[in-house]
C-alpha cells in the first residue's frame, strides 16, 4: 500500500481516526495522504495536527488520489458523489464510512470504481473500534486485504455479506451508546448506595473494561463467565434475578432490532434521493 495515494473526504472525528491509524500503522507516508475538511481554518489546523496535506476541494482530492476513503455523513454523500464523480475513474478504490448507503448507491454514481463499505464504531477513536465490511459487485477481490488492513489500524475488521450490514449497524455501530447507558446506570446505582460519583464511575468503567477483556482472552461463553460469579444466595444471584425480572436481555434484542430496522429506512432513504 506504501505506493498508493490515499484521501479522506470528510475528516471530522471518524475520518481524523481512520487518519491517525494508518499514519501509525505506516499505511503509506504522510506525503501520500490527504484530507478533506469543510472550512478552510479546519484543513489548516488538521494539517498542521498530523503533517499532511488538507483542503477543502474534495473533486481534488479525489483526482488525486488512488484510494478514496467517504468519510462523510449519510445524508451528503449523495452531494459528495456527484461532486467527485468527474474525478474518479474506473479501478479507483473507494471505501464508505457511511452508515446505511448501500454499495450500489455508491457504484451508480462512480461506475468502474472498486467500492466497498464499511461500518466502524466510535471506538476507533482509540483503537479499538469493531468495523465490519462487505464488497460491492464491482470490487476487486484483491483490494481486501488493504482494506482489512486499513481497518485493522483502528481495531478488528470482519468481513460479512451486505445483507448483514444493516444488522451490523444494531448492533456494533450503535453498541457504544449501549454500553455508555449501562456506565452511566451503573454510576448512579453505586452513588445511590453511598458510593461517591468519582469512585462509582472509576469501579464500573474498570470492570466493564475488565470484564470484556476476560472474555475475549479466556474464550471462555459469558454464560459460564457468569455462573463463575453467581454463587448460591450470593449477591450476583439475587442481582441477576431482578435483570431477568425486569427483562434487560429482551430490551437489548429489542433495541438492537430497532437500530437494525432503523438503519435500513435510513438506507432506504438515501436510495430515493
Amino acid at each position: 500500500m506504501e505506493n498508493r495515494r490515499i484521501a479522506v473526504l470528510g475528516a471530522g472525528n471518524m475520518g481524523r481516526a481512520f487518519l491517525r491509524g494508518m499514519l501509525k500503522a505506516k499505511w503509506a507516508s504522510p506525503s501520500r495522504f490527504v484530507a478533506t475538511t469543510r472550512t478552510p481554518e479546519a484543513a489548516k489546523a488538521l494539517a498542521l495536527d498530523l503533517a499532511i496535506d488538507a483542503h477543502t476541494d474534495n473533486a481534488k482530492a479525489a483526482a488525486w488520489a488512488d484510494v478514496i476513503v467517504l468519510a462523510v455523513k449519510p445524508q451528503i454523500l449523495p452531494r459528495i458523489l456527484d461532486e467527485i464523480a468527474p474525478s474518479v475513474g474506473p479501478g479507483k478504490l473507494v471505501v464508505s464510512l457511511a452508515a446505511g448507503i448501500p454499495t450500489s448507491l455508491i457504484e451508480a454514481a462512480l461506475p468502474g470504481a472498486s467500492v466497498v463499505r464499511t461500518m466502524p464504531n466510535l471506538p476507533v477513536l482509540v483503537d479499538a473500534g469493531a468495523t465490519a465490511y462487505c464488497f460491492g459487485k464491482s470490487a476487486r477481490r484483491e483490494d481486501g486485504a488493504a482494506v482489512r488492513s486499513m481497518l485493522e489500524s483502528v481495531g478488528t475488521a470482519h468481513e460479512v455479506d451486505e445483507y448483514l450490514m444493516d444488522a451490523v449497524t444494531g448492533l456494533s455501530g450503535t453498541g457504544p451508546m449501549y454500553v455508555f447507558q449501562l456506565i452511566e446506570g451503573l454510576a448512579d446505582a453505586g452513588v445511590k448506595v453511598g458510593l461517591s460519583r468519582d469512585v462509582a464511575m472509576a469501579l464500573v468503567m474498570q470492570t466493564v473494561l475488565g470484564s470484556a477483556k476476560l472474555a475475549m482472552q479466556s474464550g471462555e461463553h459469558p454464560a459460564r463467565l457468569k455462573d463463575r460469579v453467581t454463587s448460591p444466595g450470593g449477591t450476583a444471584i439475587t442481582a441477576l434475578h431482578t435483570l431477568e425480572r425486569g427483562g434487560m436481555r429482551a430490551i437489548l434484542i429489542d433495541a438492537v432490532e430497532a437500530a437494525t430496522n432503523r438503519s435500513a429506512q435510513l438506507g432506504q432513504a438515501s436510495a430515493k434521493k
